[in-house]
């Protein structure tokens, strides 16, 4: 497994933005697929975004696309999630997880590694 560790979270107002990152260790960061999801309370976790080992291939849930980008940059071991326009339904934790396999999946039980999560809230 690789250690995953997220930072970038906070409170925004709505409209506003977050750049959230996560930093890994443990493995060859380039041979992971890398995927961030989020949870609300009471609600499933659920893919928000991934992307490829190389990062050219990218993938968004409806709900974000046009407003978040998914990036990475292997010589730092470290992805990131632009998230901007955000919304109040856009609050929960945001979770960042790898994956050996070679192709994006927005399932999460093909991750094999999760990060501890960080709070992002969207509130005037």
């Amino acid at each position: 497994q690789v250690q995953l560790v997220e930072s970038g979270g906070g409170l925004v107002q709505p409209g506003g933005s977050l750049r959230l990152s996560c930093a890994a260790s443990g493995r060859t960061f380039s041979r992971d697929v890398m995927g961030w999801f989020r949870q609300a309370p009471g609600k499933e976790r659920d893919f928000v975004a991934g992307i490829s080992r190389s990062g050219s291939s990218t993938t968004y849930a409806d709900s974000v696309k046009g407003r978040f980008t998914i990036s990475r940059d292997n010589a730092k071991n470290t992805v990131y999630l632009q998230m901007n326009s955000l919304k109040p339904e856009d609050t929960a934790v945001y979770y960042c997880a790898a994956d050996r396999n070679l192709v994006i999946t927005n399932i999460p039980g093909e991750y094999d590694s999760w990060g501890q999560g960080t709070q992002v809230t969207v509130s005037s």
